[in-house]
């Protein structure tokens, strides 16, 4: 072999798989080829030279960017969009701004989420409904396709570092478990770091959070001042403040997605109160004072009109004055939430000031994944998580407790009178995809080295799945063709970078329709075509024929808030525009239209082949999300613990489900077993065992079998070595049990049974061998 020869196989020997350390030119093929090594290698060091690899970098000016996505946020709530809550931080960014009232979400979480980070439609991303109602069809899985990849992997892959903080709420359901697997979370999805939740909502005092892919408890409690947005506003400044600590020259992309102002509604206690009085006159007149102050400032058109209430919606004037106390003092909360939320925004946008980093950082700030949620029902609720399983508590369940509302003890939500204000001036809420109430959001746009204009408004119709091209465009990184070895479906989106200096420029989304649980609507060149069907509050059940649902039509153009229906003078246009969306539907995967509502939750419709009877855990530390663990309530079955008690004695949660406002624990206390089911207190229960459970090898077991009655009630026996020790009646039982985790060895979060509330995790202090669950029907 000749000496040339020699060389170039140990150049190949010796090839570094690496990235190229110039700029990223950005490649459409991600993550881009690894470069030729491009020193010389020799016999002997003296005749050779190195070529150390160096990290990719993005083309140089480069913006950091930083989309903050609020949640449960209406139209007409914040005061740069003429709402009655003050938010100076989202006004002092709308003035030095761009503010865009013409920009739209898809009526509910995980499918904004989705398509707000895909740049394509939900329903293209398979997540046409929220990914704990998924079923087996395309466009509703859950599971967003490796074909669309998301824009954390896209900026990643041209030099960007990049991290998400908050709520996540895209993962399949069946894969946020232990054993994963991680691919759709959000470090599987281009997120070099996330910090938040991965479920649709979380306890603002007792979040589940997790590190990255790990389960970790919050740094305080809520006695030391904890809650969940300061949280994620201190790991979001740390983070940010770190990389460019390390590497002053890196642009960053955050992802800052707060769990504010979604149910349940918890505010600090020295935030409480700020509002009190400031809504007595009632949600009616509350939308009339929004409607003129927004005509006053310009924020909608002159002459468009207030949209009158629903009929299925009550009148202030018809409450009691009872009914209006409880209100009030929920809609007062929920401002209260929504001053914090603002405020603690605000510490992050100062944060970046401070450091020099706002002048080249392109914020996109959309203030709401949907309109303000009517989920809360016609009373509003001390706990929306019962409303949402479709228990309504009614009044009492508040007026009792109404000075724990906003606290650690409460889940509270508004009433629908009060969401549908906050969503003035259009019709309807959260859920509604067919009117503006559900899908109209307001956007400011903030980027000082890269945006003239200040303080102005856009008026350009545009949609949630065109903030990717725009963030691509101004990036200047093209659309990828391949990532990760995957040919990519064409973004869907289009860029609003051109309105950014250009007030007068004309829209460039021609076409957009709308879906979300039989909610329909086509907007077309001005017009807009829809159908409406139920109401959202019905979270239990939703009935009639949704295909005779009655089609209206709007000339948006002249009709800001869709106010003046034009179905009888334009049956030609009507009928154009309910085959244009059949035909987008076809095209983004929206069929088969499935009305169905909380039957979509059951965990069954997510899991491939026969659904299992059993589940077995072994050890004193298993945890993870309850629709993940065993499937047990409202359906008979038996739970079998194999344990080991020392001499001195046991004491502690063996295995348990759910957290203090709904749950189950089988536990050992006073060395006696006990059984608690915990609802939402219209139904709680407690079975004490009579005889201690003594020491060595113990076997404690309970059975449930079920009366057969629609509330899912039934008997539950409680059993010690196989012997009868304590029977009890449940009234009612649940198929979900909130948002804290099936556990075995501890009760983490809160406490089920409140008395063990002063025994913080309540560990299990024997030996756990096995658990077994298994079902009996």
């Amino acid at each position: 072999m000749s000496m040339v020869q020699f060389r170039c196989c140990l150049a190949a020997l010796f090839f570094v798989v690496a990235t190229t350390g110039q700029e990223s030119s950005g490649q459409t093929q991600i993550p881009q080829p690894d470069p030729p090594f491009k020193g010389e290698v020799g016999e002997t060091l003296s005749d050779s030279t190195a070529s150390y690899p160096q990290p990719l970098r993005a083309r140089e000016g480069s913006p950091n960017v930083l989309i903050i996505l609020l949640d449960d946020v209406g139209f007409g709530m914040c005061s740069p969009f003429g709402g009655s809550v003050q938010t100076p931080n989202l006004q002092q960014l709308a003035d030095n701004g761009l503010t865009y009232t013409r920009f739209h979400t898809t009526a509910l979480c995980s499918p904004t989420r989705a398509a707000l980070l895909a740049g394509r439609n939900h329903h293209s991303v398979g997540t046409g409904v929220i990914i704990e109602m998924g079923t087996g069809f395309p466009g509703y899985t859950g599971i967003i396709p490796e074909s669309t990849a998301l824009i954390p992997e896209l900026l990643r892959g041209n030099g960007y570092a990049t991290s998400m903080f908050g709520k996540w709420h895209n993962t399949p359901e069946p894969d946020i478990s232990p054993a994963g697997p991680f691919d759709r979370w959000p470090t599987g999805l281009g997120f070099e770091y996330f910090y938040g939740f991965n479920q649709g909502e979380a306890h603002q005092f007792y979040p589940t959070l997790y590190r990255n892919t790990t389960w970790v408890s919050p740094p305080k409690t809520p006695e030391e001042g904890y809650h969940l947005t300061e949280d994620l506003t201190d790991e979001a400044i740390k983070w940010i403040n770190n990389v460019r600590a390390a590497n002053p020259d890196k642009p960053w992309f955050t992802y800052f997605s707060t769990g504010a102002v979604h149910a349940p509604h918890h505010v600090p206690k020295d935030w409480q109160g700020r509002h009190k009085g400031k809504f007595d006159h009632g949600w009616d007149r509350e939308r009339e004072i929004v409607h003129q102050r927004q005509l006053d400032m310009g924020v909608i058109p002159p002459g468009t009109k207030l949209t009158p209430r629903p009929t299925e919606i009550p009148s202030w004037d018809s409450q009691t004055d009872q009914q209006r106390t409880v209100y009030l003092r929920l809609m007062e909360n929920y401002a209260d939430f929504m001053a914090h939320t603002d405020f603690h925004v605000g510490r992050l946008i100062d944060s970046l000031e401070k450091s020099g980093e706002l002048e080249n950082t392109l914020v996109l700030y959309i203030v709401g994944d949907n309109g303000a949620s009517a989920e809360g029902g016609l009373e509003g609720t001390f706990s929306e998580l019962a409303s949402l399983l479709g228990i309504q508590l009614g009044l009492e369940s508040t007026v009792n407790r109404l000075d724990e509302i906003g606290g650690p003890t409460s889940e509270p939500h508004v009433p629908v009178g009060w969401a549908w204000a906050m969503d003035s001036p259009f019709q309807w809420t959260k859920q509604v995809a067919s009117h503006f109430g559900g899908t109209r959001n307001p956007m400011v746009v903030h980027w000082p080295k890269g945006i003239q204009s200040k303080g102005e408004q856009r008026t350009q119709f545009h949609h949630v799945i065109d903030v990717v091209p725009t963030i691509l465009e101004a990036c200047k990184i093209p659309e990828p063709k391949t990532v990760n070895g995957i040919d990519q479906q064409p973004i869907e989106g289009v860029s609003m970078l051109y309105s950014f200096d250009d007030q007068a420029s004309e829209g460039t989304r021609q076409t957009q329709y709308f879906e979300m649980f039989c909610n329909r609507a086509i907007y077309h060149d001005g017009w807009i075509a829809c159908s409406h069907f139920g109401v959202p509050w019905d979270t239990n059940s939703r009935t009639g024929d949704f295909l005779n649902a009655k089609w209206e039509l709007y000339n948006i153009e002249d009709d800001f808030s869709q106010a003046v229906n034009l179905v009888e003078e334009h049956p030609q246009k009507l009928k154009e525009l309910q085959d244009l969306f059949t035909e987008e539907a076809l095209k983004y995967q929206v069929f088969p239209l499935d009305p169905r509502f909380a039957e979509r939750f059951d965990p069954k419709l997510r899991v491939g082949g026969t659904p299992p009877t059993s589940w077995k855990y072994y050890g004193n530390d298993v945890a993870m999300p309850d629709p993940i663990g065993p499937q047990i309530f409202p359906r008979g079955h038996k739970i079998t613990a194999r344990i080991q008690v020392p001499e001195n004695g046991a004491e502690g949660v063996i295995t348990c489900a759910g957290g203090f406002s709904a749950g189950w624990a089988l536990y050992i206390q006073d060395s006696k077993p006990n059984f608690r089911y915990s609802c939402f207190d219209i139904a709680n229960v407690n079975i004490p065992g009579t005889i201690p459970v003594g020491t060595g090898e113990v076997t404690v077991a309970t059975e449930f079998t079920p009366n057969g009655s629609k509330e899912g009630g039934g008997t539950l026996e409680l059993f010690v070595n196989g012997k009868p020790v304590g029977k009890g009646e449940l009234p009612r039982s649940l198929f979900r049990h909130g948002l804290e985790p099936f556990e075995v060895g501890r009760d983490s979060i809160t406490p089920v049974d409140p008395a063990y509330a002063d025994r913080g995790k309540f560990e299990f202090t024997g030996t756990i061998d096995e658990v077994q669950f298994q079902l009996t029907e």
